[in-house]
């Protein structure tokens, strides 16, 4: 498997971005995620796309995010937003997911963005489990459907781990370390 950077209306980021609105309009019964989404919000040094292709070369898992800061969608300073994870049914369960996502995540950290927000649905039981046992726990709501009751919102801190040994000697304990919202 190799994960290339792309731009966001790359031929195969169009597909992919099809399928999964296909998937959220079957899952939901509308139109899927109407968030606008411009090819800029995703050019490095605001934001990052990926896609994962497979031994063959084909296409099989999309992922990206976006730059945020304060404004009245409930975003905070130095957000990086996770915006279309998503894996083809036939390439799910071997850990593709949470790979894109640690790539994200560390782009995003290396950016200088300081906390990982996303957005997904009661309806997606699947990644509600990839976020929640990849740290992250759920905030209040922003963006488009911050009030939409089956929206939901998760964060993760991107701050660099701190160490064990290094947390003692600060004087901190596992609740300074804990995620925050």
């Amino acid at each position: 498997m190799l994960i290339r950077t792309v731009p966001f209306d790359h031929p195969d980021a169009v597909r992919l971005n099809a399928r999964v609105q296909s998937e959220y309009a079957e899952r939901y019964g509308d139109d899927g995620d109407i968030t606008p989404l411009v090819p800029a919000m995703f050019e490095p040094p605001r934001g990052l796309y990926l896609i994962a292709y497979d031994e063959d070369g084909s296409p099989i898992a999309t992922g990206g995010w976006r730059r945020q800061d304060a404004n009245d969608e409930g975003y905070a300073d130095g957000d990086a937003e996770i915006k279309r994870m998503y894996v083809i049914p036939e390439a799910r369960g071997n850990g593709l997911s949470r790979r894109m996502l640690a790539d994200l995540e560390d782009n995003a950290r290396a950016s200088g963005r300081t906390r990982m927000v996303l957005e997904t649905g009661t309806k997606q039981p699947e990644a509600v489990s990839l976020y929640v046992s990849s740290g992250y726990v759920l905030c209040p709501k922003f963006g488009l459907y911050r009030f939409d009751e089956l929206s939901l919102c998760y964060a993760k801190p991107l701050a660099a781990p701190v160490a064990a040994g290094a947390a003692a000697a600060d004087g901190a304990t596992a609740d300074d370390l804990a995620p925050q919202c």
